[in-house]
């Protein structure tokens, strides 16, 4: 497992969380089963000192023999595991079990400290946990209980046991508290493993392999997975790009071979007549004829790259409106002047009808004027012979409705999917020659720079389409 993986960051802080969080809780435990611990041994003892209690005041006060207080002290004794030791006010031991080791009799103040024998002096019983009787004796627990009869102090009552007693189950009881928090640690650790693999490391990796495969050029390649969290939405997003990368190639291949079989057509026409003119093999009185079909051809390539060019400026973004007043109707008159060759060569029919007289819209002049060419033009080009156009400007709130109809045949609803597609031509044999397939989608960009918007619909009973878009109203 690599260091800098997200599985081990992930275990990392996990370890430290729930570490940290064992360790605390461990801590707590053990601080208060020790106080629990030592809290049941004071108790116990508490209870045996006041069974011994009244049998304390009567040796005290010399009203029975030390051997029957003894007695007493060795049934205590096997029930508190330590020693019982009853020392007067002197600090002399009176009495003590049978088993008591210690036969000299010791000043209380020798093991006792003045703060402690004062409290022990006014009644109250005092609890250590570091006794000691003398200094080569082990630590002791003690519970030092004072005996007061008619408000005087007659003595103390010492109880005690090894430290080690106490200390040794509980040692025990640590280490099993410690133990069961590192193999809870551990187990931890393996299940979040096994669940970061299955549920996040496993997904992600699948989708860094995907990616990766994208990166390579493989854009059919998709991310299968099956799950309803933030890792099933990435690889919905991934699959979404991948769709989106696998269209975007699409059209640069569609593109590339449009454009190859748009410049490749031309050049090879004027590569064949400049060719024959060279070699001789077209007659001198015939040269001027082709030299004008070359010219021709050299036409078309421009208004492609042309086309090409402000296509790929507005699809960029870098395109820059100039937008200003303009009248759209002068600007109409204009355009259906400008093509008026083409319209007498068709011999067509065409009907202007403008709203007023002056119809003054936003938008860039020179766009604009494209824009109604380029739809004059499809209108010439789709129109039959001797047939119709109609141009009409209307006004509808604060837009302005430029509508371009021809009687033309209509258009199949599977092409009007495509019109707007670069290179795309709906009869192709017919328009080869005069079309660069690029008209509709500089249109329909010009527009979209401006926020407006064009639509085609088919002329229904009567046959022909017609073009309409909008432009904001001064």
């Amino acid at each position: 497992m690599n260091k800098g993986s997200l599985v081990s960051k992930l275990l990392l802080t996990f370890t430290g969380i729930i570490g940290c969080s064992f360790i605390v809780v461990a801590t707590i435990l053990s601080v208060w089963l020790n106080g629990y611990f030592f809290e049941q041994k004071r108790n116990l003892f508490e209870r045996e000192g006041k069974q011994l209690f009244n049998s304390s005041v009567k040796v005290l006060n010399n009203s029975t023999s030390n051997d029957e207080l003894r007695g007493q002290f060795d049934i205590a004794v096997s029930a508190i595991d330590g020693d019982i030791a009853l020392l007067d006010s002197s600090g002399y031991v009176c009495a003590a079990n049978s088993t008591y080791p210690r036969t000299a009799s010791r000043a209380l103040y020798a093991f006792v400290d003045l703060k402690k024998a004062d409290l022990l002096q006014r009644g109250v019983a005092v609890e250590e946990q570091n006794f000691r009787y003398t200094s080569k004796d082990t630590p002791q627990y003690a519970y030092e209980m004072p005996v007061v009869a008619n408000g005087a102090f007659k003595g103390v009552l010492i109880i005690s046991t090894p430290l080690e007693n106490i200390k040794d189950p509980l040692f025990k009881v640590y280490v099993i508290i410690w133990l069961t928090a590192i193999i809870a640690l551990i187990f931890a650790n393996i299940v979040v493993y096994y669940f970061s693999q299955k549920i996040l490391i496993s997904p992600l990796e699948k989708i860094n392999v995907a990616a990766k495969k994208l990166t390579k050029g493989d854009v059919q390649n998709r991310v299968d997975m099956n799950s309803d969290d933030e890792i099933g939405e990435l690889a919905e997003s991934f699959n979404i790009m991948a769709d989106s990368l696998e269209k975007v190639e699409k059209n640069r291949r569609e593109f590339i071979s449009n454009v190859s079989h748009e410049l490749r057509s031309p050049i090879t026409s004027m590569k064949g007549f400049i060719s024959g003119i060279l070699d001789g093999v077209i007659p001198k009185d015939k040269e001027n004829y082709y030299l004008n079909i070359v010219n021709d051809e050299i036409m078309r390539l421009t208004r492609l790259v042309n086309d090409l060019l402000d296509l790929s400026v507005m699809e960029s973004g870098k395109f820059n409106l100039n937008k200003v007043e303009l009248n759209i109707n002068e600007v109409v008159k204009l355009c259906v002047i400008n093509c008026e060759q083409k319209i007498k060569d068709k011999n067509l029919n065409v009907e202007v009808v403008l709203s007023e007289q002056h119809l003054y819209v936003w938008g860039d002049r020179d766009r604009i004027m494209q824009v109604v060419t380029n739809l004059l033009d499809n209108a010439i080009k789709y129109c039959l012979q001797k047939g119709n156009i109609k141009i009409h400007t209307k006004i509808r709130g604060d837009k302005a409705y430029i509508s371009f109809y021809n009687d033309g045949p209509a258009i199949s609803n599977e092409e009007i999917k495509h019109i707007w597609d670069r290179f795309y031509k709906s009869d192709k044999s017919r328009t080869n020659k005069i079309s660069t397939g690029l008209g509709l989608p500089i249109v329909r960009n010009i527009l979209t720079q401006h926020g407006e918007d064009i639509w085609v619909e088919n002329k229904t009973p009567e046959k022909g389409v017609t073009f309409t878009f909008t432009l904001k109203r001064v």
